[in-house]
């Protein structure tokens, strides 16, 4: 199921515009209106918060407000879980009505429970989690069971006529014949895929299987070469929301750099500083986020904790940037496919790279004080719980 032209147009449209008038500018809005899960999977770095900090909401406004400061035409709505945000249907709606694509980011665990809520718009998509084949995915969240209902839930939505995709991250233990026949499965239940290496998350419980980037290379490109993007190999259609351009990175056929402010990330600390990933500051408004972070000082090369990162929220938008300068560019990849043999494209070097920061548990410390000044009998509640 494509884009809708109509969308295709209108974030276009955008690009092109922003683009001529030069400078930086936001291609997705990245929203965690929460950090509370009801997962606890062990690669993710988003729930290891007391739980005064994972019961906070962005509210309706606050939610608003945040795409009426960007700008963006597009936001893509995370956390923690959003199906156990309770304004989360009146939050999509608020965005449709706005003429904003929303992608709904889900582990689907609710989705029987809460789809009633929701209405098909071309303006909206529901994206599901799902890491890889049953065993690879189930293990990937640390809970049996969960690929089955995700399966039953991209069945659910399509029949009821939403626009369906596959949020799916791999890490280092993937197979790349296991996800090869994976992508297959998706092409038969007709789902686009959004697919991305993790990130390797400072505060996540397992920092062993995260995908560094020559392996990262690696494993893509045998995967490809198990099917075709765009075309056809015995009969399967691979499908992918992301760019060729990002995909060909993937495979090591381009040295980017990232463009962290393409999807600034809005959570319940504020706006984070530098990107979605990293969180080494938090700013009240898009403004200070973009006026005032020192962008020259992240990005790989530049700052450790960016070393591996190969992630879409950061290079996606490169790769659309390059798609508008150079559109033949775009087209050939997107016909051809990704090209998975040869030499690679050369790396950034690493040997100048400033040390990582351990900036957490200030952030920590400085939100729980907000919150007992703010909501003294919810501090004294979340603290007598834990």
């Amino acid at each position: 199921m494509a884009i809708p032209i109509a969308q295709m147009a209108r974030i276009g449209s955008y690009a092109i515009r922003q683009n001529m008038k030069g400078g930086r500018y936001p291609l997705v809005l990245m929203l965690e209106p929460l950090l509370r899960c009801n997962l606890a999977c062990p690669g993710c770095g988003k729930i290891d918060y007391p739980d005064a900090i994972l019961n906070r909401r962005l509210s309706y406004d606050q939610c608003m407000a945040a795409i009426d400061e960007c700008g963006a035409p597009a936001v893509s709505i995370a956390g923690g879980e959003p199906l156990l945000h309770k304004d989360m249907p009146g939050i999509v709606e608020g965005y449709i009505a706005r003429k904003k694509f929303v992608i709904l980011c889900t582990n689907a665990l609710l989705m029987k429970k809460k789809i009633d809520d929701y209405k098909p718009s071309s303006f909206f998509t529901w994206s599901i989690h799902l890491d890889g084949d049953q065993q690879m995915h189930d293990h990937a969240v640390d809970q049996s069971g969960t690929y089955d209902i995700a399966i039953e839930a991209i069945q659910m939505a399509k029949a009821r006529g939403f626009r369906t995709q596959v949020n799916c991250t791999v890490f280092n233990n993937a197979d790349p014949v296991r996800l090869a026949a994976f992508m297959d499965h998706m092409a038969d239940l007709d789902v686009e895929v959004t697919i991305s290496p993790g990130y390797a998350y400072e505060r996540a419980a397992d920092q062993e299987h995260f995908l560094n980037r020559e392996k990262t290379k690696t494993l893509f490109r045998d995967m490809f070469s198990r099917g075709k993007i765009g075309g056809k190999k015995d009969g399967k259609a691979w499908k992918f929301t992301n760019s060729p351009l990002f995909l060909d990175f993937l495979a090591g056929n381009r040295s980017y750099e990232c463009t962290p402010w393409s999807m600034p990330l809005r959570t319940v600390f504020g706006w984070q500083k530098p990107c979605y990933l990293v969180g080494e500051g938090y700013v009240d408004t898009f403004a200070e986020l973009m006026e005032g972070t020192d962008w020259d000082d992240y990005g790989v090369g530049k700052y450790e904790k960016c070393a591996n990162c190969m992630v879409h929220c950061g290079f996606e938008g490169t790769a659309a940037a390059e798609g508008l300068k150079r559109p033949l560019e775009f087209i050939k990849v997107g016909l051809k496919g990704v090209r998975t043999d040869g030499p690679m494209a050369p790396d950034i070097d690493l040997s100048r790279q400033r040390a990582a920061s351990d900036v957490h548990l200030g952030h920590v410390e400085r939100e729980m004080e907000k919150i007992r000044i703010e909501d003294p009998e919810g501090y004294r509640r979340a603290t007598r719980a834990a």
